[in-house]
């Protein structure tokens, strides 16, 4: 039975009606402060913690629960001989329900308020109170989630208590509620400062939290389960994580993995740009004049590739680029912002997912990063393996010519943008692009050359007088080899094979260009 509830909560979100649905069945609500407040306004009555204890807040209201008739209250075990004469000597009466949410912290950090102030927002009491319910929630239940209220106070509406299974269910949540929480704070402190004897930004414990966003239907295949979490905050580039799903079937896991590469690509680029993903690799990248020329020409490098491809674009679409995508099956499509013709066109196919980045529109210099937002976590069986994002890109001034001949103007346009895409191919890959599009891309195989050979046998587009970029240095000429039979002038890498000379040389004897990056751009 609930006879006894302690409330007090930060969000105070639905916190009156329940607190009258459990005043309506007789139970005693105890409170602090501002929540004290709140219920008194709201017409419930209220004992003050203070008057229940005793004991006056102190130290500016840092102590309010830090309390023995609080804590014994809620951890005293019902039936138990040595507990309950404990409570019967120090007349310690039983609390029943908790009703804990924690201090803003998260919205103080992303406030930017003063780290003083972010300080005075790392909840003491109330996690201490939230831990105790839980640990006791064969006697006590624990609620920390306002979407709960009604489930809650439907169930002692009609019982007059908590099942086993709901308490349990509570004791759950909780404990993943205070979880939460330390990670944020320990997150907070990681990137304000991080010891010399650490490695930058990789703590010596990895505090980082997901919240569940739902099931999906499966993971990779369908005999392997799969869920889709993300952050508890939104970053501030777009991210596939936080795009709204305007139309279409439920995300998949592979969906999720190709859109996230499909907009990594397309977030290289300031100019009208369209990329085109397949399997997590992209099979054709192009700008245009307007987003449908750019969608055009993508397509254009590997159709058979597109169809039932991923598309990322970084400008709003409008009529002529929706024709364009209803003309070929595609699984996603994730952009800035449709028009209403846009969507009108595209509401055709109702199956096809559309996917919303507003982020995406805004100029790529305030997207502002977050330290954790600059790790990328990948799973191993026991552990995880932590790396910083490939965010490294270069400037024409960073190449160094390699060879006799330096790449003429075009050709250095076309080794950017061909670099580009190169770091989004899976190794070994190799991009030939051409008037600001991609003209054959190899990859995924395990020798460089043998991507040349791929790219050259799946090519629909002459790639005669195209640039080259390769994501990492030829370990002997014969890439280097195909790449002139197959009538490329210029080649972009990253340099440094102990046979650098000999790729040179068969480089100069053609009288091709080629320049180093210094910079390689692995993809497993």
């Amino acid at each position: 039975m609930v006879h006894r509830a302690l409330v007090s909560v930060s969000d105070k979100t639905g916190l009156v009606p329940f607190a009258k649905r459990l005043a309506a069945l007789g139970v005693e609500i105890l409170s602090t402060g501002g929540t004290q407040k709140a219920l008194s306004a709201g017409g419930v009555k209220v004992v003050s913690v203070g008057d229940y204890t005793q004991a006056p807040e102190i130290l500016g209201g840092r102590v309010k629960t830090l309390h023995p008739r609080v804590h014994g209250g809620i951890l005293y075990r019902r039936g138990l001989a040595s507990d309950e004469a404990d409570v019967k000597a120090r007349d310690i009466p039983p609390i029943d329900l908790v009703v804990v949410n924690l201090y803003p912290f998260r919205e103080a950090v992303a406030a930017g308020k003063p780290f003083a102030e972010c300080v005075e927002e790392i909840d003491i009491g109330g996690p201490t109170m939230v831990r105790s319910a839980a640990k006791n929630s064969a006697h006590v239940g624990v609620v920390v989630d306002p979407a709960d209220y009604d489930a809650i106070a439907d169930e002692l509406e009609r019982t007059k208590a908590l099942s086993d299974a709901t308490r349990f269910y509570l004791m759950k949540k909780a404990f993943a509620h205070t979880a939460a929480y330390d990670a944020a704070i320990s997150e907070y402190l990681t990137a304000r400062e991080t010891p010399a004897s650490e490695p930058a930004h990789f703590p010596q414990t990895l505090a980082a939290v997901y919240g569940k966003v739902k099931d999906l239907r499966y993971g990779e295949n369908p005999h392997q389960a799969g869920a889709f979490y993300r952050a508890a905050r939104e970053p501030e580039e777009p991210t596939v994580a936080f795009a709204k799903v305007l139309q279409g079937k439920e995300l998949s896991y592979n969906n999720l993995l190709d859109l996230e590469a499909a907009l990594a690509n397309v977030k290289e680029f300031d100019d009208v740009a369209a990329v085109i993903i397949k399997h997590n690799t992209p099979c054709g990248v192009a700008l245009g004049q307007t987003l449908a020329e750019a969608f055009a020409r993508a397509r254009a490098c590997d159709p058979v590739s597109a169809y039932g491809g991923i598309v990322a674009l970084n400008r709003p679409v409008d009529a002529a680029a929706a024709e364009q995508l209803t003309d070929l099956f595609l699984e996603c499509v994730i952009a800035p912002a449709y028009d209403d013709a846009a969507r009108a066109a595209l509401a055709v196919k109702k199956n096809l997912r559309l996917l919303e980045a507003p982020r995406l529109g805004q100029p790529r210099a305030t997207w502002r990063r977050r330290p954790e937002e600059l790790r990328e976590l990948r799973s191993i069986p026991g552990g995880l393996v932590v790396q910083d994002r490939d965010l490294g890109s270069i400037r024409r001034e960073d190449c160094k010519p390699m060879t006799k001949r330096a790449p003429t103007e075009q050709e250095w346009r076309d080794l950017l943008f061909a670099w580009k895409v190169v770091k989004y191919v899976k190794s070994n890959a190799i991009v030939f692009a051409k008037d600001d599009r991609t003209v054959a891309i190899g990859g995924g195989q395990t020798s460089r050359v043998e991507s040349v050979k791929t790219a050259m046998m799946k090519k629909q587009l002459d790639v005669r007088g195209s640039s080259v970029a390769s994501d990492a240095f030829f370990p002997f000429k014969d890439g280097v080899e195909e790449i002139i039979k197959a009538g490329a002038t210029a080649i972009i890498q990253p340099g440094g094979s102990i046979r650098d000379a000999e790729a040179i040389a068969t480089a100069d004897a053609a009288g091709i260009a080629m320049v180093a990056t210094g910079m390689r751009h692995f993809r497993h």
